[in-house]
């Protein structure tokens, strides 16, 4: 028999700590989702808590941030690019370590945001893009989702579907 027969037992996950409900956020808040921490939760799953923005060394509380041409702007202006890159660098580097080989980070955050962000006007105006973590963890070949996307799976079927991967990944 072959590896891809015999699924892994346990998936290494990455997951962006404010759905854990850590007030890691800008807003010294966070998002806790049920559906995430179900998954979380379960014994198959071993968890990575991820946190980009923490790891930039910015301040917490600090005014929100979105990109807007390439960069990643405070809503007072401040661009704020540099840091958010040591930081997402610091924890891909933390989750590529600990061998994860996938993720479940906060949808639409310029750290996180997985396949739409925020556009950078500062009006809740969505555009496509990748947060700058979650464009480093693709670009590894991590498979990233966001939390609306375990919330729509359920959180059985998307540890179902990330354990099948990881297993053809092998």
């Amino acid at each position: 028999m072959t590896v891809a027969e015999h699924p892994p037992s346990r998936v290494r996950l990455c997951v962006s700590d404010c759905l854990l409900g850590t007030p890691c956020r800008y807003d010294a808040g966070s998002k806790p989702n049920a559906a995430v921490r179900e998954l979380a939760a379960n014994p198959e799953v071993e968890v990575v808590r991820f946190c980009p923005e923490r790891a930039s060394g910015l301040p917490i509380p600090r005014p929100p941030a979105e990109q807007r041409d390439g960069r990643v702007v405070l809503e007072t202006g401040e661009d704020v690019t540099d840091a958010f890159v040591v930081g997402a660098e610091r924890e891909v580097r933390r989750a590529l370590a600990a061998d994860c080989t996938h993720a479940v980070l906060k949808a639409k955050s310029p750290s996180c945001g997985t396949g739409r962000v925020y556009d950078g006007t500062f009006t809740g105006t969505l555009r496509d893009g990748w947060g700058v973590a979650a464009a480093m963890l693709r670009d590894a070949g991590v498979a990233c989702a966001s939390e609306e996307t375990v919330e729509t799976a359920g959180a059985a079927a998307f540890l179902a579907q990330s354990l099948e991967s990881a297993s053809s990944a092998r």
